[in-house]
Parts: C-alpha cells; sequence; structure tokens
C-alpha cells in the first residue's frame, strides 16, 4: 500500500494555502532538546512545573502559543533560551521580543508566570534585533514534519550562512499547525508564516529580494491578522513589492453574513513615512467542495477547508498603487 503524505496531497490539489496563519497575541518559545512526544509538553525534558503552566494557559483559553524550539547546540549548552514574542495593540509589524538566558529550563515557567503577572520577571532580558525563523520538524505529530521539515531545516541553516545574513536564527520548532503545507515556517519578529518552501523562495524571503511573486504560492499570511484579513493583505502585498515589509498594519472586519459567506474587511497601513492609508475589501468565500483534503497524514477522512478571496477592493486617502476589481 502506497504510503500517503498530506503535504503532497495538498501540493497535487493545488490548494491555496493563504489564510492559514493563526492568530496569536502571544508566542511563547522554549529551547529543549529533541525527540518531542506528540503531546509536545510531555516530552522527556520538559519539567512537570511548564506542563502545567501550559495546560492552565490552555484552559484559561489565553491567545498564547507555546512551542518548544531548538537548533544544532541544544544539546550541549549550559543554558536555556527563553523567547517571549507579544504583540501589542494597534498598527504594528511584528511582535516586541524578549530574550532569556535561564540556567535551565526549569526556570522557564518562573520566569513566564512572573511575565503574564507584570511583565516585569526578576531575570534580565535581552531585547535585539534578531530574526528568529521557525521550522516545524515535529515528526511525532506528522510525518510530513520530519520528512520535508527537517531537511528544510538544514537547507535553511545553510543558506543563511552561505548569503551572510545577519541576526538571523534558524530553529527546529514543535507543531504550529498546517502539516499538509510542511515545510512550513514561521518568521518572528514579524509572525509571517509559510509553507511548501523550497530554497529559492527562501532566499527572496529571507534578503526580501527577487520576485515578490513568489509569495502567491508559499505565503500562509501574518499572525497578527485575523484569517480573513490575511486574504487581503496578500493581494495588496504582491502589488506594493517587498517595501510592503516596512509597513506597520492593522486589520478589523467590519461586516460578515450570518454564515461567514461574504465578509467586509478594512487594512489599515502606515508607511515609514508615518502616512496613513485604508484599504476597504469584500471577501467572498469561493467554492472547496471540489478541494476535499485530510489535514494531517493521520487523519481518517477528507475536510472541506474555507476559503476566501477579495471580490472588490477600494482604497482611502491617496492612492498609491492602482488595482483592477
Amino acid at each position: 500500500m502506497k504510503t500517503f503524505f498530506c503535504s503532497h496531497h495538498s501540493r497535487q490539489a493545488g490548494e491555496d494555502i493563504i489564510g492559514t496563519a493563526a492568530y496569536n497575541q502571544t508566542y511563547i518559545l522554549v529551547e529543549c532538546p529533541q525527540p518531542w512526544m506528540t503531546e509536545t509538553f510531555n516530552s522527556k525534558w520538559v519539567p512537570e512545573n511548564l506542563r502545567i503552566l501550559v495546560q492552565e494557559v490552555k484552559q484559561a483559553k489565553l491567545p498564547i502559543r507555546f512551542l518548544l524550539i531548538s537548533n544544532n547546540g541544544s544539546h550541549k549548552v549550559n543554558s536555556t533560551t527563553l523567547l517571549i514574542y507579544h504583540r501589542k495593540n494597534g498598527l504594528g509589524n511584528g511582535y516586541c521580543q524578549q530574550e532569556f538566558q535561564l540556567a535551565s529550563i526549569s526556570q522557564v515557567a518562573t520566569v513566564v508566570r512572573k511575565w503574564l503577572g507584570d511583565g516585569i520577571p526578576d531575570y534580565k532580558s535581552e531585547t535585539t534585533a534578531t530574526r528568529d525563523i521557525l521550522v516545524c520538524t515535529h515528526g511525532s505529530v506528522d510525518k510530513c514534519c520530519a520528512k520535508y521539515g527537517t531537511p528544510f531545516y538544514h537547507h535553511a541553516t545553510t543558506a543563511v550562512s552561505h548569503l551572510g545574513v545577519e541576526n538571523v536564527r534558524i530553529w527546529k520548532s514543535s507543531h504550529f499547525g498546517g502539516h499538509r503545507f510542511a515545510p512550513t515556517a514561521i518568521d518572528l519578529p514579524e509572525g509571517r508564516y509559510y509553507g511548501v518552501l523550497d530554497l529559492d523562495s527562501f532566499k527572496s524571503i529571507l534578503t526580501r529580494t527577487g520576485d515578490i511573486t513568489c509569495l502567491n504560492k508559499v505565503y500562509r499570511g501574518c499572525s497578527i491578522l485575523p484569517s480573513a484579513i490575511q486574504v487581503l493583505e496578500r493581494e495588496i502585498m504582491l502589488e506594493v513589492g517587498w517595501d510592503w515589509f516596512n509597513c506597520k498594519v492593522a486589520g478589523r472586519i467590519i461586516e460578515e453574513n450570518l454564515d461567514n459567506n461574504t465578509i467586509l474587511a478594512e487594512l489599515t497601513v502606515e508607511k515609514p513615512d508615518h502616512s496613513l492609508y485604508t484599504y476597504l475589501a469584500w471577501l467572498s468565500k469561493y467554492d472547496t467542495k471540489n478541494l476535499q483534503l485530510r489535514g494531517s497524514c493521520d487523519a481518517k477522512q477528507d475536510s472541506i477547508f474555507s476559503k476566501y478571496v477579495v471580490t472588490s477592493l477600494s482604497f482611502a486617502e491617496k492612492k498609491l498603487v492602482t488595482f483592477s476589481t
């Protein structure tokens, strides 16, 4: 019997991956050596106090995503890296970063509880211009993340070295959604999700050069925006070009019909010169009944995933680009 890979199936079906970035307010990344179990925080090196904290946050339904990360040196170092990425309200181009170098992973829960309480842990933090790119390699959750994610992690690490890109760290990561888009990655602090990555598209993302239309295939969306508005953002991004990555944005859904088939979305943009622009767009759900996919390699049946398309777009303030609608 032929082995089924959900990522291969999604590619063959031509699935559009935009609008699949998780809408999170906070990412808490904990350096922890592999292997990682299917239930991530039941893994061998995760202490009980951290396991309890993650469960409490989950039960409270806080908009926080805990992830385990590691790199090729994680087994060798005598410290644990803790990264907290937090999104503030209003216009922004990503998340604020705090980094802690702790003596051991057993200290993580104490620091995070203190941060959740008043935002001022009793440990020295660093705020740097470092770019952290997470590649899911969590094969115990889905075999596509091992088959495609693990080799891509090594290719990405080599690419950063060969291109001489500074202040970029590549991490192996536990599962953050989108098995069927493997290899998949999150680029922090901007919070941009990517999938079905290849080396050419990754190099363009690293350097923000080349033909931006490559993002039409690999861009999943930005996690500071609701999923439907991620569709609108990509539409504008592809027209504006790589300069879009220097803009601050905020999005909201103004109106939606009862069955969510039609949405009126607003995207506010602040350019580096502090000028403000507003885009209004109607987004319509299109027929995906013929695009039934298994969401993971172990799924027992196909699912229908909702997809939106921009059906009309208007622009307020000064017009930067011309769109045909």
